[in-house]
């Protein structure tokens, strides 16, 4: 399948009735898996590249070179649309958001995302007017080369939570261009509403945070489009992978291995070929 046809798909994928999920693998292996398992598209999670390489989940940590790299790898993996987690944009400025931007869509990407955060915890969120500027800067990149782009506004995450604000900077990023919004860290069902209900683009929420969850049937109905889950697939992993390690330092017993994917199965998962 070419970029232009996975970019397509993508875009259908946002343009169908009721709400899809959008799981997000961390390397080529957790992409087939998913792949196996039915997904209809992945989404690459800085956070779990950056478990996966030793580092922190900070742009200041994560290189875009390195991020790209490992989105690369997830899709070559499979024939699936891919969207990128590309953190800031790697840089303030508008102009190196749409850098990153036609960067992205050169590694086979059909989409990607750019967040208003700045990993300055005295200022983490970028000011309205450079926010906006950004998104439309990123917008108009993607666009030229066919890229969806979701634009994220993370007043939640970082100890802002300003349910105004957040609307008021989606519904900018909207009328700047921008193909889907994400306002991750929504603390309730209400709020989700509100944010869908508030918007003309389509709303990506995210699953797998620590509080209240809800299934793909309630947040259809609040109007939610996209489903994704962030690193949380990765912890996840990382907690079996802990669970199991302590069992063997601290009990010297090995019982976790009956929860372990069996070897003929993990076989089958790699061994697949692209949908």
């Amino acid at each position: 399948m070419t970029r232009e046809q996975k970019y397509q798909a993508f875009r259908a994928l946002h343009e169908r009735p009721g709400a899809f999920v959008i799981p997000n693998p961390w390397n080529a292996g957790t992409a087939k898996i998913l792949v196996g398992l039915g997904f209809e598209a992945l989404a690459t999670t800085s956070a779990g590249y950056a478990f996966a390489v030793g580092q922190r989940d900070t742009s200041t940590d994560l290189t875009r070179d390195g991020v790209l790299a490992n989105a690369k790898g997830i899709v070559e993996a499979t024939d699936l649309p891919v969207s990128a987690d590309l953190q800031d944009g790697f840089g303030r400025a508008p102009e190196t958001c749409a850098e990153t931007i036609r960067l992205a869509s050169e590694t086979g990407l059909a989409g990607g995302s750019i967040e208003d955060s700045t990993d300055d915890p005295n200022n983490p969120i970028y000011e309205f007017q450079l926010a906006v500027e950004r998104v439309a800067a990123a917008a108009k990149a993607a666009h030229d080369s066919h890229f969806l782009l979701t634009a994220r506004a993370e007043n939640f995450l970082h100890g802002q939570p300003d349910l105004a604000d957040t609307i008021r900077r989606l519904q900018a990023f909207a009328e700047a261009g921008a193909d889907v919004l994400y306002a991750p860290g929504l603390p309730s069902l209400a709020a989700i509403r509100e944010v869908c209900a508030s918007v003309s683009k389509p709303v990506n929420v995210v699953m797998g945070l620590k509080g209240a969850t809800f299934s793909v049937e309630e947040l259809a109905a609040a109007g939610v489009k996209r489903i994704s889950v962030g690193g949380t697939l990765a912890r996840a992993a990382l907690g079996a992978f802990v669970r199991a390690a302590r069992e063997i330092r601290e009990k010297g017993t090995f019982t976790y291995s009956a929860d372990a994917l069996p070897p003929a199965e993990a076989k089958a998962f790699m061994a697949a070929g692209k949908r």
